[in-house]
C-alpha cells in the first residue's frame, strides 16, 4: 500500500526523535527513484535514511538493506553531495495531512557561510518526486522535471522556479474538528452510504485501511452502512474518529504488519482488528524496520527486473528453446521405439520376392512372425523392385537404430541445457546489485547465449562479486554463492576439502560452504547451513526441503560441464524449512 498521510506522520514522528542533530557523513543514490542519507547521529550512532521515490512505493525511513551503488554517481546524486555533504539536519516536517516529508539541513556554501537547503519527497503515487530547495525556496534540481505541458496541474518543477506544494485535496481534516464539526458532517451524510467509503471521502489523510477499521470498531464490519449503525453506532464512529484524533495527536503510534499467507500484505499504524483470523497482525516496536520488512523483497524483485530485463528475457527465450526442442526429440525417440516392426518386414519381403513384382503398390503375405500366422499387408513403392523396396525397410531400420543412439545422447545434453538455464534464471532472482547481473551477463557471454559487447573497451572487463557471507551462531563462517560463477569458484577453488558443502537435492539452487576451519562442525551450523541452502533455491516456499550435504573432497565437476555444474558421492541429506528470518539474522553485512 502507499504511505498514507497519517502513517507518514508516524514516521516524521518517529525519526525527528531519532535523528535530532544528524549530519549527513555520505550520500547514495542506488536506484534512479532512491538516495541514501548516510548520518551520523548523537544517540543511535551511524544510520542510513532511505528517500524512495518510486511511484509504486514511495516512502522514507531508516534503512539496514545492503543495497550497492553504482559506479558513477547519477547527477542529482553528485548535486545533493555538493550542497549536503556535512550537513546538519535541523527537522522533519510535514505538510499539513499531505504525503510530503521536507527535510531541512543548515549547510555551509563555498563561501563558508551557513545557508539552509531543504529536500522534498512527495510521496504521491504517480506524482512522486525528490526535490532539493536553496535557502528561498527555490529548485534547485528534482530526480524528475516538470513541465507546464506535462500536467494539469498549474505547477512547474524545474531548476530556477519557486517551489510549490502540490494542490491539497477539498476533504476536512479529522484532527482538528471537535465533536459538533463531526456530528455536523455525520449528520449531513447520505444513510445508505457505506461508514467507510464515507469516511474515505469526508475526511484526508485516510488510508482505505484505517476507514475499514474504524468502521469495523464502529459496527463490527467493514462494510456496515451508516443507516445500520443506528445512533449508538454513529456515537461509537464519532469517538473512534476522536480516538484517531489523540493518538496522532499524543504521537501514540503504534505500526502493525499485516501478513497474510505468510507474506506482507500491508501495514498502519494502529492495531487492525477488522482481519479477525484472515490474516496475521503483528506490532512492531518502530516504522523503519517494519517498513524495511515490508518492502525488502518487492524492492529486490523489481531491482531485478528493471536492471536485468534484458538477461531474464534472453535467457528466458533460450530456454522455451531449448524445452520445446527437448519435446520435439522426445517425440522423434519414440518413434524409433518401433524400429524392429521395419526390419520384420524387410525379412517378410525378402522371403516373398516370388510374388512380387515391380509396379506393386502392396503386397498381401502371410506374417511368419505372427504366432497365429495371419496375413499382413505391406506398403509397396511402385518405382523400386522387389529387392530395392527390401532394402528399403533395411534401410529405414538401421535410420530409426542410428537415430535412437543419437537422440538419446542430444536428449541428454538438451536436458543438461535446460537445466542449466533454469539455475541462471533462478541466480538472477538472487542477483543484489548490478555488480551480480554483471557477473551473471558475463556468465552468459561466456557460454554463448549472449553476444560479447561491441566497444573494445568493454571486451576485457571481467566483474567480479563476492558471494553472500553468513556467521552461523557458533560462529562459523557460512558461504552462499548468488551465480553460477560464484558457485564454481567457492567449491572449487575456495573451500578446502574438509569444509562441508551443501545443495538442494535435484532443486536448483546455490552452493552453499560451511568453512570448517579443521575441526569438526557442531550440529546447530550445519543445521544453519543447510537452511541457508533451502532458503536460497527455488524451494524457498516449501517446507521440509531435502538438502544433501558432504565434504568438497566428493564434489568434483565433470570436463566440459557447464558453469556450477558439480557431481557429488558419499553425501548425507537433511529435511529443513527455508528461513528467512534465520538467513537475516546470521547475514554479516
Amino acid at each position: 500500500m502507499p504511505l498514507d498521510a497519517l502513517c507518514l506522520s508516524g514516521v516524521i514522528h518517529e525519526l525527528n526523535t531519532a535523528l535530532a542533530g544528524a549530519r549527513a557523513d555520505k550520500i547514495y543514490q542506488p536506484g534512479r527513484d532512491e538516495v541514501i542519507l548516510a548520518l551520523r547521529t548523537q544517540n543511535a550512532g551511524n544510520v542510513r535514511l532511505l528517500l524512495s521515490a518510486n511511484p509504486a512505493r514511495p516512502r522514507l525511513h531508516l534503512t539496514t538493506l545492503p543495497l550497492e551503488n553504482p559506479e558513477r554517481p547519477p547527477m542529482f546524486c553528485m548535486l545533493l553531495r555538493k550542497h549536503l555533504s556535512g550537513a546538519r539536519l535541523l527537522a522533519l516536517e510535514q505538510a499539513p495531512l499531505e504525503r510530503v516529508a521536507l527535510l531541512r539541513f543548515e549547510a555551509l556554501n563555498e563561501l563558508g557561510d551557513r545557508v539552509e537547503r531543504k529536500l522534498v519527497l512527495e510521496a504521491i503515487s504517480h506524482k512522486t518526486n525528490l526535490i532539493l530547495l536553496d535557502g528561498e525556496g527555490r529548485i534547485l534540481d528534482c530526480i524528475r522535471h516538470v513541465g507546464a505541458d506535462l500536467t494539469s496541474a498549474p505547477r512547474v518543477l524545474q531548476p530556477g522556479m519557486f517551489y510549490r506544494l502540490p494542490p491539497g485535496v477539498n476533504k476536512a481534516n479529522p484532527l482538528i474538528l471537535d465533536r459538533a464539526a463531526l456530528e455536523e458532517l455525520l449528520a449531513a451524510a447520505p444513510a445508505e452510504a457505506q461508514a467507510d467509503r464515507w469516511l474515505l471521502d469526508t475526511f484526508g489523510g485516510l488510508s482505505p485501511l484505517v476507514c475499514r477499521e474504524l468502521a469495523h470498531r464502529a459496527g463490527g464490519s467493514t462494510d456496515v452502512r451508516l443507516n445500520v449503525l443506528g445512533p449508538e453506532g454513529r456515537g461509537r464512529l464519532l469517538d473512534q474518529l476522536e480516538k484517531l484524533r489523540e493518538t496522532v495527536t499524543a504521537g501514540q503510534y503504534a505500526p502493525v504488519l499485516i501478513s497474510m499467507e505468510g507474506r506482507p500484505r500491508d501495514f498502519t499504524f494502529l492495531n487492525a482488528g477488522q482481519y479477525e483470523a484472515a490474516a496475521q497482525v503483528d506490532r512492531w516496536p518502530a516504522f523503519s524496520p517494519m517498513l524495511d520488512t515490508f518492502f525488502e523483497q518487492r524492492e529486490r524483485q523489481d531491482r531485478v527486473k528493471q536492471k536485468g530485463q534484458d538477461l531474464i528475457k534472453s535467457v528466458t527465450s533460450a530456454r522455451d528453446r531449448t524445452a520445446r526442442k527437448i519435446a520435439n526429440q522426445e517425440k522423434e525417440l519414440a518413434a524409433t521405439r518401433d524400429r524392429d516392426r521395419l526390419r520384420r518386414l524387410g525379412d517378410i519381403l525378402t522371403s516373398n520376392f516370388y510374388q512380387m513384382e515391380k509396379g506393386m503398390a502392396r503386397l498381401r503375405v502371410q506374417d511368419f512372425y505372427d504366432p497365429e500366422g495371419r496375413e499382413i499387408e505391406i506398403r509397396l513403392d511402385p518405382l523400386l523392385t522387389p529387392q530395392q523396396n527390401a532394402a528399403k525397410y533395411y534401410k529405414d531400420y538401421n535410420r530409426a537404430k542410428k537415430a535412437e543412439e543419437m537422440l538419446t545422447i542430444q536428449l541428454e545434453k538438451g536436458r543438461r541445457e535446460l537445466d542449466y538455464l533454469n539455475s541462471v534464471l533462478e541466480t538472477i532472482s538472487l542477483a543484489e546489485g548490478e555488480r551480480d547481473l554483471a557477473e551473471i551477463r558475463q556468465e552468459l557471454t561466456d557460454t554463448g547465449y549472449l553476444r560479447r559487447p561491441a566497444k573494445a573497451r568493454d571486451r576485457g572487463k571481467r566483474t567480479v562479486s563476492k558471494p553472500m557471507e553468513f556467521r552461523s551462531t557458533s560462529g562459523l563462517r557460512i558461504s552462499v554463492g548468488k551465480n553460477n560463477s560464484q558457485n564454481d569458484l567457492l567449491t572449487c577453488k575456495l573451500a578446502g576439502k574438509g569444509d562441508i558443502w551443501f545443495h538442494t537435492q535435484k532443486i536448483h539452487g546455490s552452493h552453499v560452504i560451511l568453512w570448517t576451519e579443521g575441526d569438526q562442525p557442531d550440529l546447530q551450523s550445519l543445521n544453519e547451513a543447510a537452511v541457508l541452502a533451502a532458503w536460497f533455491s527455488q524451494a524457498r516456499d516449501s517446507s521440509k526441503v531435502p538438502v544433501d550435504y558432504t565434504p568438497v573432497r566428493y564434489v568434483k565437476k565433470p570436463g566440459g560441464a557447464r558453469p556450477g555444474m558439480v557431481i557429488y558421492t558419499t553425501y548425507e541429506t537433511a529435511q529443513v524449512t527455508p528461513d528467512g528470518e534465520l538467513a537475516k539474522r546470521l547475514r554479516v553485512k
